[in-house]
């Protein structure tokens, strides 16, 4: 068994329409020494994706750059199944079960591989250290220095920990230099609260996150949900199983249920659907099993940390005892969950416009996932005289973007127009609103919000000239 702990930079922050533009990662043993050396590798970006000026800015890697020395999103992946995601393999992330890994899941949809095995398949599992830190620091906080940022409010930024803890962290926001600076930070949580770090590290298996939590008991739950001001942990307690997904929903025993308990299906939804930043508290959130949640059980909390984090234990026993007389909250909330997230409703896919977003919309069959297989064995002169009638429609519009992302040659000249005429309504529908208004409009914008260095100024020029070469000479 290793670890592998990896980062990603990215042409923005959606990962259904943005690209991979830099990953990095190294493998290392169970006592985190590296094993091998580390992997840095540019993700060539595509002509139907404009990039996000902001995230260019971040992180300082040019479209170009991607281009003239990365691989294709097909070679990437071939990488990633074949030297990467192995057996055995606990891949390792800051933030990566809500972020990086959904980028992944993304990258590998769209190039014909399953979105899902390189995380549980033979022996393979994911973990957080993202939730591991905030645990840490609301439970067991000694041992490591403790930043905070600008306003006061706790910070759990990788490079305000790094910097104060004197962590090698060379630049922040390459991935390599990020990959380096988790695994410094993993290391020093091992040594300083082994105890947490190996239960953490376990409960990582789902099975054992839906015994502890659907027991019933209060439980310690950290989350980024939660307020800062109590180190994103609380007391919560399951009131009911997510219907469809490997979930619970968890109440927050912090507060007085009574003024919850007694609202209708549809007032909860729209108190849990708003997401208003002056919007009140609403005291339940999913916890899905396989995201690595932190939790532990309630005899984990010792004095010094309920006073610490303000956790009243006849507050949270009286809030309890209220819960349980609403024997019908549970159905509320489920019912209310139904308004808010409604169940999609499968129809033939028309648009292929947003085949590349569709992951989500249902699983792959077994023989389109051989279809799958063939298409990932073709090379260029094997694609170019590929026919394969897949079930799921959505492969079948995939198909013509992978060619032409990855395997130009292999379009003939209709294939070659069908392109043109995606590329064209992808970055120019829309108007004054279409991917590249906003994007040529965004670029005019930031020198007059920001004070920007050379280094900024070369970016958006860069990126304005990229984002002249690959337009669509015509569109509406």
């Amino acid at each position: 068994m290793t670890f592998y702990f990896y980062d990603l930079e990215t042409s923005g922050f959606s990962p259904r329409t943005a690209r991979v533009m830099q990953f990095a990662g190294q493998r290392t043993d169970m006592n985190l020494k590296p094993v091998g050396e580390p992997d840095n590798i540019l993700v060539k970006m595509t002509s139907d994706v404009l990039p996000e000026p902001d995230a260019v800015l971040v992180h300082g890697i040019t479209p170009q750059k991607t281009i003239s020395e990365g691989l294709n999103e097909t070679e990437f992946v071939k990488y990633l199944i074949s030297k990467v995601f192995i057996p055995d393999t606990i891949t390792v992330g800051y933030n990566s079960v809500r972020f990086d890994d959904e980028f992944m899941r993304f990258t590998f949809w769209r190039n014909f591989s399953d979105a899902y095995e390189w995380q549980w398949k033979d022996a393979r599992s994911r973990w957080d250290l993202l939730d591991v830190v905030r645990m840490m620091r609301a439970l067991r906080p000694e041992g490591i220095k403790w930043p905070f940022a600008s306003d006061g409010k706790p910070s759990n930024r990788l490079e305000d920990l790094s910097k104060l803890n004197n962590l090698e962290h060379a630049n922040a926001h390459d991935a390599l230099s990020d990959v380096k600076a988790v695994i410094a930070l993993a290391m020093l949580i091992r040594n300083k609260q082994p105890k947490l770090f190996d239960y953490l590290l376990k409960l990582r298996d789902k099975k054992r996150i839906a015994a502890l939590v659907t027991k019933g008991d209060p439980i310690i739950y950290t989350s980024g949900r939660y307020p800062a001001e109590y180190e994103k942990t609380t007391v919560a307690v399951m009131v009911a199983v997510h219907p469809e997904r490997g979930a619970s929903l968890m109440y927050d025993l912090r507060i007085d249920p009574d003024e919850f308990t007694k609202l209708t299906p549809a007032e909860l939804a729209k108190l849990w659907s708003n997401r208003d930043k002056e919007a009140p508290y609403f005291p339940v959130k999913q916890l899905a099993y396989n995201r690595c949640p932190a939790i532990a059980p309630l005899s984990v909390l010792d004095a010094k940390s309920a006073v610490r984090l303000k956790i009243d234990s006849k507050n949270i026993d009286a809030n309890l005892a209220k819960l349980q007389k609403a024997q019908d909250f549970g159905d509320k909330l489920i019912a209310a969950l139904e308004i808010t997230q409604p169940k999609s409703q499968t129809q033939a896919i028309v648009d292929q416009q947003k085949v590349d977003e569709q992951l989500y919309d249902g699983f792959v069959d077994g023989p389109d996932k051989t279809k799958m297989r063939v298409v990932r064995a073709a090379d260029a002169d094997g694609l170019a005289d590929l026919q394969l009638d897949f079930a799921d429609e959505r492969l079948k519009l995939l198909l013509p973007l992978y060619k032409a992302r990855n395997y130009p040659k292999s379009l003939n000249h209709d294939e070659q127009e069908a392109w043109e005429n995606f590329r064209t309504e992808r970055l120019l529908g829309g108007g004054n609103n279409s991917t590249a208004a906003r994007f040529f409009r965004r670029l005019t914008e930031l020198p007059g919000q920001m004070k920007l260095s050379k280094d900024s100024q070369y970016l958006l020029e860069e990126l304005n000239l990229y984002g002249e070469s690959i337009l669509p000479t015509s569109g509406d």
